[in-house]
């Protein structure tokens, strides 16, 4: 007999339980990838949408009064004051997003996670394909885009709250600083995806740097409502279809548990010709159960929702959303801005400033893990926070001075801001979320999880 390869014996030492929570890290990896990959084209395309008309007439601003048809820009951003028009985008965007945020988290813990993030993810694309439409049907009006921008805020607050309750509820606190480090690269990774699509089109058809992430996003939101276990609790009913053969399962009992709560669990019943080789303590019309193990499928009553002023009592909210709302401020100022930052200091075309500003996203994969894994080893969340946004300071300092000796400090300079802004970060809005949303003061209601999340991010949004 041929001996079994080793990677196949790897394969089979995961058991069942370890397949559906590698299943869910990756899944929602995945999603929430795709919904930092379509909020990124906005930054990337920004640089089209108003550009040194002069490089293009050949000769100087004058020409343009001569030939007034030449018009190298997207109307409305022709103008003067087009900066303050591109930025009233990125607000309207963030300022729905942070007050769409406290509300998606107090609707999430009261609606299935499935359902309401398939919804909000194939409602994002749709609005971000709607942005891309704008080029395809030449709209040249400022309120279309802005409205566009503030229905996607609203709708994208949907997958925060969403992913970090899915996989609080399946992973606990053992090394939850590295696990989350690596799981929340996913901003960093679609961040640099969304750069590279857009980045790829923005030149040629910049409606495109905004369909095709939109259409990803859509794609993504069909495969989470085909796959996606909100909690491992929810695999009972597959169990409940596999029971061995001669077995039936019948409706669940009650009885009381610890400190008032309610234990529920699921019975067998043999055929009649079979005996019971264990009775449990009831009534004698209930079915007595096998000499199998008995599945817990239910512990404890179910818990309501946590409230909004409950949420902000939780000892460290307001303290991790205050330092969040600076933290979130710088990192949003380079998701929004870089690109054309570069374009403008370094006199880089779209495409070329679009793939440099991925480097500071580098960093920050690096950054969130290094933070995790500092955290878990000291078992201190927010002195790592405190340390590390205290270098940056000084860090984001030096960007700005060595930015003008050339592209190599610059590059070095990207690596370093990107790991010390997004470490913290990622730090708060993942570890530190799922730490305080599980926090012993609820003891043991695990429904204030979402609400937590989106208090937290949504502060960080207003930012």
């Amino acid at each position: 007999m041929a001996p079994v390869p080793p990677g196949v014996r790897l394969l089979a030492s995961f058991n069942k339980d370890q397949w559906y929570r590698a299943l869910t890290f990756f899944l929602t990896f995945l999603l929430y990838t795709s919904f930092h990959l379509s909020r990124k084209p906005i930054s990337i395309v920004k640089s089209e949408l108003h550009k040194n008309c002069s490089a293009f007439g050949g000769q100087g601003p004058s020409s343009l009064l001569l030939r007034p048809d030449m018009d190298c820009s997207w109307k409305p951003f022709d103008k003067k004051n087009y900066k303050e028009l591109l930025g009233t985008m990125d607000y309207s965007f963030l300022c729905a997003y942070a007050v769409g945020m406290y509300l998606s988290g107090i609707i999430g813990e009261r609606l299935p996670i499935r359902l309401y993030l398939t919804v909000g993810m194939l409602s994002s694309g749709f609005f971000t394909c709607l942005f891309g439409m704008g080029y395809i049907y030449n709209i040249h009006s400022l309120s279309f885009y802005i409205f566009v921008q503030v229905a996607n805020g609203l709708v994208q607050t949907t997958g925060w709250p969403s992913v970090v309750t899915c996989i609080g509820n399946w992973f606990g606190k053992g090394r939850r600083g590295l696990i989350m480090g690596l799981w929340n690269s996913h901003t960093s990774v679609g961040n640099i995806l969304g750069s590279l699509i857009a980045a790829y089109w923005v030149s040629s058809n910049w409606g495109l740097s905004f369909i095709i992430p939109g259409l990803i996003i859509m794609a993504m939101g069909v495969v989470c409502f085909l796959f996606l276990i909100e909690h491992p609790n929810d695999l009972r009913s597959i169990h409940a279809q596999n029971l061995p053969p001669g077995v039936q399962s019948v409706p669940a009992k009650c009885w009381s548990g610890a400190n008032g709560h309610t234990q529920v669990y699921l019975q067998y019943k043999h055929h009649k010709n079979q005996g019971c080789d264990t009775e449990l303590l009831l009534p004698q019309d209930d079915a007595c159960i096998p000499l199998q193990p008995v599945m817990v499928v239910k512990s404890g009553a179910e818990p309501s929702a946590i409230s909004f002023m409950g949420a902000l009592r939780i000892p460290g909210v307001v303290e991790f959303s205050l330092c969040l709302l600076f933290a979130k401020l710088v990192s949003y100022t380079f998701l929004f801005w870089l690109p054309l930052y570069i374009t403008k200091a370094a006199h880089l075309d779209a495409k070329r400033a679009g793939d440099l500003s991925t480097l500071f996203d580098v960093g920050g994969i690096v950054g969130g893990v290094l933070a995790g894994v500092i955290s878990d080893k000291l078992g201190k969340r927010a002195t790592t926070c405190a340390v590390m946004l205290l270098l940056a300071a000084p860090t984001l300092y030096g960007f700005s001075m060595i930015s003008q000796f050339g592209l190599g400090p610059t590059i070095g300079m990207l690596l370093v801001s990107g790991a010390l802004v997004n470490g913290p970060y990622a730090l708060i809005t993942t570890a530190v979320s799922a730490d305080l949303g599980t926090h012993k003061s609820l003891k043991g209601n695990a429904r204030a999880l979402s609400t937590v999340t989106a208090i937290i991010d949504g502060t960080g949004s207003v930012g």
